[in-house]
């Protein structure tokens, strides 16, 4: 089977400082790869590099795109690189604010990432913002009120509509409970559940939170320095941790 996403030798850093080195992986259709470290383990500056939003020093970023087979992402042209942002690759961020518009209302908020793919027909726009609302449980009601009316877990949701509707099939997710309550954590990540494996998404979630990719990941892959310095599927990583780092991380969930 050819892989979804082939990361090769990605490596950034700033001066001195590393951001991530010589990381390589494999992600394949309906795959699910959790990274986890401590902040400034270089997670975060690994998953903005494959997404297109910083440019790696060394390395390749090969998506197998739907029209023209795999291509380099690094190497793509800028509208090609956007172009594939609003169809096959969509961004959940931690913050719902910096992946919503926060004065446009939640209908619209939906509409907009289909309005980029040429749709025109406003009560199609309309109609399917109406069904995502509902898939993300918040109440069709409210399809005309704005992100700023909603509370931190509503908005979240309302995230993971805007990107979903168009159907990608890549998913890239940066810390999506983070700042949550517990509860809502979890009717968050339930529903994160249930849309990865009904769409049959691939995904690639960043998070410091183990319970998060225990539930979620297919796979894991632990950070420390910038450097991978364990993998492997994800109840095998966390059960039975090899590196002296990941049995820390392992231990200290434990602990609480």
């Amino acid at each position: 089977m050819t892989p979804l996403l082939s990361v090769q030798d990605i490596t950034k850093t700033y001066g001195a400082r590393i951001g991530c080195t010589g990381v390589s992986f494999d992600l394949y259709p309906s795959e699910v790869m959790g990274i986890v470290g401590e902040s400034g383990s270089g997670k975060t500056t690994l998953l903005n590099c494959l997404a297109g939003y910083l440019e790696p020093d060394t390395g390749q970023v090969i998506f197998d795109t739907r029209t023209d087979g795999p291509m380099d992402t690094v190497t793509m042209s800028e509208p090609e690189r956007r172009m594939l942002g609003r169809t096959d690759w969509a961004f959940v961020h931690q913050h719902a604010s910096d992946g919503l518009r926060m004065s446009v209302s939640a209908g619209g908020n939906i509409g907009e990432r289909l309005m980029a793919l040429g749709n025109r027909h406003y009560g199609s726009i309309r109609g399917d913002a109406m069904n995502w609302l509902g898939r993300v449980e918040i109440d069709t009601d409210r399809i005309d009120d704005r992100p700023t009316a909603f509370s931190g877990g509503m908005q979240q949701r309302l995230q993971i509509a805007r990107n979903l509707v168009t159907g990608p099939r890549l998913v890239f997710m940066d810390e999506p409970t983070g700042g949550l309550d517990v509860s809502v954590q979890a009717r968050l990540l339930d529903l994160l559940r249930g849309l990865v494996r009904e769409m049959g998404l691939s995904a690639i979630i960043v998070t410091h939170d183990l319970a998060v990719v225990r539930l979620l990941a297919d796979r894991l892959m632990v950070m420390k320095d910038g450097h991978v310095v364990e993998a492997g599927l994800t109840d095998q990583v966390l059960d039975d941790p090899q590196h002296a780092y990941t049995q820390l991380l392992v231990s200290s969930v434990l602990q609480v």
